[in-house]
């Protein structure tokens, strides 16, 4: 049985797994448009970014303090270093961290990974599923 405190059933972890790839293609996304950095000059729209970035990073940690297993404390972390990442080339742009872009990347699909196993330890074998019903 696990004691997850956080993605406490399949619906919760496939709708966080679905979130993590879909974030993943932005991460991916953002190597064909390079950031400018708003200390650099950047787009004014880059500020909106830069909230964005604040919220989600800090619901992340939050949610990496409630988690109960190890796993789903990695993964939350995965997710919240990846917002964090995604703020500092915000804020600085990608002269300044080149590698920020390649790091969310490399975060995000780890995430992915580890969200497809917390969704496969929903599933029930084929054996159990037939004497149960």
């Amino acid at each position: 049985m696990n004691h997850f405190g956080v993605l406490t059933n399949r619906k919760r972890a496939v709708i966080a797994l679905i979130h993590s790839i879909f974030f993943l293609g932005i991460a991916i996304h953002g190597f064909s448009a390079p950031k400018g950095g708003i200390l650099h000059g950047g787009p004014g729209g880059d500020f909106a970014l830069v909230i964005i970035y604040l919220v989600v990073s800090s619901i992340l940690a939050w949610l990496v303090g409630i988690s109960r297993v190890g796993i789903e404390r990695a993964y939350f972390t995965l997710c919240a270093c990846s917002a964090s990442f995604g703020l500092l080339r915000t804020v600085f742009g990608d002269s300044s961290l080149p590698a920020a872009q390649y790091l969310r990347v490399i975060l995000l699909s780890s995430a992915v990974a580890l969200g497809g196993l917390i969704v496969r330890t929903f599933s029930r074998p084929v054996g159990e599923a037939a004497v149960s019903e």
